[in-house]
């Protein structure tokens, strides 16, 4: 019997790494698209695109900066040099968009390193399959090309 017991909690602990309960944020840390969507673009905010260029290039929330991709070393310090033009208490929406979140290299990374240099009010934008499918194809703000901020 524990055993099978120790054996479920070892299943469990599998399943669960790269969801929720990894993330280094909390709830009241998220923004949801629907949200956002209405205040896009803002002078009020900071967006920060922490993915790859291509994407960016692609098409990327209207008025978002290029900060990315937070997930390698040359990415967060792209990171760290985009948040430098916005206040610590400003607030500073990111996303990536490369994929679900749950398999995202990027996110995480980004808000650890904002929070780690002082950044009060980080919110992860929630996009659960992809900025294409969940901004894009539902017809809200983008910009195309590399966009000069």
């Amino acid at each position: 019997m524990k055993i099978r017991l120790l054996c479920l909690a070892l299943v469990l602990a599998i399943t669960q790494r790269g969801h929720a309960g990894s993330d280094p944020w909390t709830a009241k840390d998220t923004i949801q698209i629907g949200e956002l969507s209405k205040v896009v673009p803002s002078d009020s905010l900071t967006i920060l695109m922490v993915g790859p260029r291509v994407l960016y290039n692609g098409a990327h929330i209207k008025g978002a900066i290029y900060a990315g991709p937070a997930g390698k070393p040359e990415g967060l310090e792209n990171l760290t040099a985009a948040a430098a033009a916005s206040p610590k208490g400003r607030r500073i929406v990111i996303y990536c968009g490369c994929c679900p979140m749950e398999k995202c290299p990027n996110i995480r990374p980004a808000f650890q390193k904002l929070k780690d240099l002082g950044y009060e009010d980080v919110k992860v934008l929630i996009v659960p399959t992809n900025l294409h499918d969940d901004w894009t194809a539902k017809g809200y703000p983008v910009e195309k090309g590399d966009i000069p901020h």
